[in-house]
């Protein structure tokens, strides 16, 4: 019977750990510029229902960028875009953010404020949702629009 010896085992573990790491996902590839661009969001209620401005959230397509979300919303509100929130294209989060367990979406607690700091993918355009944990049947929605940086 072979044994293996703790260091040993402890050796193989970590030979193999960027194997695993590398199957989860493929390296992003290099962002189209260096410059991280602030995005604003904000976040109010009328009639109970989270409003998200800007409607059209315009940002630069494969870029880093830093989402300053603040809500004056009197309820935690979810936001939600499409693919956005997984595959590691969140680079760092803080402050009044929670990452849902989905994956897809980002609660903001009442009131709060905070960064996130994304990669976004290529040119393309989403629906993107904010919705209020007091009134799930009405959600706010927008369109989120990854744009081509001009050159």
């Amino acid at each position: 019977m072979m044994r293996f010896h703790p260091a040993a085992a402890l050796g193989l573990a970590f030979t193999l750990l960027p194997a695993v790491a590398m199957a989860q996902g493929k390296p992003l590839p290099p962002p189209s510029t260096d410059v991280m661009p602030p995005i604003a969001l904000t976040i109010t209620m009328e009639d109970g229902k989270p409003v998200c401005a800007p409607a059209e959230l315009l940002v630069p397509a494969n870029t880093n960028v830093a989402m300053n979300v603040t809500s004056q919303a009197n309820a935690d509100v979810t936001i939600t875009i499409p693919d956005q929130f997984a595959n590691g294209l969140v680079l760092h989060a803080d402050g009044d953010l929670v990452h849902v367990a989905s994956e897809h979406g980002y609660l903001v607690k009442r009131n709060g404020k905070g960064t996130l700091k994304l990669r976004t993918e290529g040119p393309g355009q989403v629906k993107y949702a904010c919705t209020a944990s007091t009134n799930r049947s009405q959600p706010f929605t927008g369109e989120y629009i990854r744009k081509a940086p001009a050159g």
